[in-house]
Order: C-alpha cells, then sequence, then structure tokens
C-alpha cells in the first residue's frame, strides 16, 4: 500500500519532468512485492493498474502532454477515488531504454520497459460499430460521457468502460496479446469483474482494413462478436 500511494503521489505531484529520451511510448512494469503495477503509454494517453496475483486492485488513467519538459496530465477515470477525474496532473520522471524512474522527494520507483509500443496494433481505439444480425455493421455511439477505450503497446493490452462527465468507473481488464496470420489473442492478466478470467486466453478473427479494425469471434461469455474500432485521434 505504501508504494501505491507513493505513486499516486508521483502521479498527482505538480512538478518538472526530466526526460533522457523523448519517447516513453509503451509498456512498462513494476513489482512491488507480490502486487504488479502496469504502466502502458500509447496516442497521449496513459493507463496505470495494479494487481496482485489475481486480484484486481485498482487502475486510473488519462490524456496527456510532453510540453515544455513536462508530462500535463488529466485523469479520466480513477477506480480508487473518483474525486481526482478532471483533475491536472503534472509527473517527474527520468528514462532510458530499459528503465523509467519516477521521481518525488521520498525517494524513486523503477518500472522496467516490457515494449517500445510498436505493433501493426498498436494505439488507442474506440469501439464504433457493431454486426448486426443481418450481416449490415452498424454504426455504435456512446450516449453522454460514456467511454470506451482499448489501448494495445507493442505486446500489451487493457480495455476501460468510463464515463468521466460522471465520474463513473465500470470495468476494465487486460494482459498481452499477439496478432499474427490473421488471429488476435489475448491472454487475461487481470480483470475488475470476475478475477476467475485471469489466465484464461480468448483467441479472435483480426484484421486491419482501411484504417478500421475489424474484431470477430466469441465473447468471454461464449456469444458471438463482430465489432470495429477506431483509433482514436
Amino acid at each position: 500500500m505504501r508504494i501505491i500511494l507513493f505513486i499516486a503521489f508521483v502521479f498527482g505531484s505538480a512538478c518538472g519532468v526530466y526526460a533522457q529520451t523523448t519517447s516513453i511510448t509503451g509498456a512498462w512494469q513494476f513489482n512491488e512485492d507480490d502486487k504488479t503495477h502496469h504502466l502502458f503509454f500509447m496516442d497521449e494517453m496513459y493507463f496505470h493498474t495494479v494487481s496482485q496475483g489475481n486480484k484486481f486492485i485498482m487502475t486510473r488513467g488519462g490524456s496527456y502532454e510532453i510540453q515544455n519538459d513536462q508530462i500535463k496530465s488529466t485523469i479520466l477515470f480513477n477506480s480508487a477515488d473518483s474525486s481526482k477525474v478532471g483533475l491536472p496532473m503534472n509527473v517527474n520522471f527520468s528514462v532510458t531504454d530499459n528503465a523509467l524512474s519516477l521521481h518525488a522527494p521520498e525517494g524513486r520507483v523503477y518500472f522496467k520497459r516490457i515494449d517500445d509500443g510498436k505493433a501493426p496494433l498498436a494505439g488507442v481505439w474506440r469501439i464504433t460499430g457493431r454486426m448486426q444480425e443481418d450481416g449490415k455493421i452498424a454504426p455504435i455511439h456512446q450516449s453522454g460521457t460514456r467511454q470506451t477505450y482499448k489501448m494495445l503497446t507493442g505486446s500489451k493490452f487493457q480495455w476501460v468502460a468510463i464515463d468521466p462527465g460522471k465520474k463513473q468507473f465500470s470495468g476494465t481488464g487486460g494482459g498481452s496479446y499477439t496478432f499474427k496470420d490473421g488471429k488476435y489473442t489475448e491472454n487475461i492478466e487481470f480483470f475488475s469483474r470476475d478475477n476467475s478470467r485471469v489466465g484464461a486466453s480468448l483467441a479472435f478473427d483480426g484484421k486491419l482494413e482501411d484504417g478500421a479494425w475489424h474484431h470477430s469471434g466469441l465473447s468471454s461469455k461464449g456469444a458471438k462478436i463482430y465489432e470495429v474500432w477506431s483509433r482514436v485521434k
């Protein structure tokens, strides 16, 4: 708990940023005893999740930009403290090819690089279409301020269902993935709604078509799905 609070302080402190390289894009991981911190940066969004074995602890994330040697961020969701949603944040850090160091007066926490965020599906996606029984793809327009995002780095994925306008967090799941020869496979490492799903693998057919990601197969509940996802710009 001490490290979780410490990292919360780091991500919530107003301070400068010092970088040895220009890119923090990709997946990072830090092990705190039996807890695992997953930290993903893609397309000016970040997700930070903590798990303990197959138990989900918390997740949060938002948008960010690097400006004048600072990472300026706004929190879009926080499963542990919804009062943080909408608040701005800055963070001190230094980064090398394989290590991300988060700085605070109490000391530093070092994350190990898992990947550099380079892959055909790497990016932040939102679901924009779903195939109906008649075989036609119907557009999806989420009402109000509800948002569903799926972030993929070079080897990791995480989806979140949130409503920043109401400061609501509905669920998340993530882990590692592979995409090869038209097959997309997820290996679940954390899941907020049902920790019995941790360790499961789900395989789908996948393709990129006109910049959209077509994703079809069976859901975790065994229902047939055909979804179209578009990159968040």
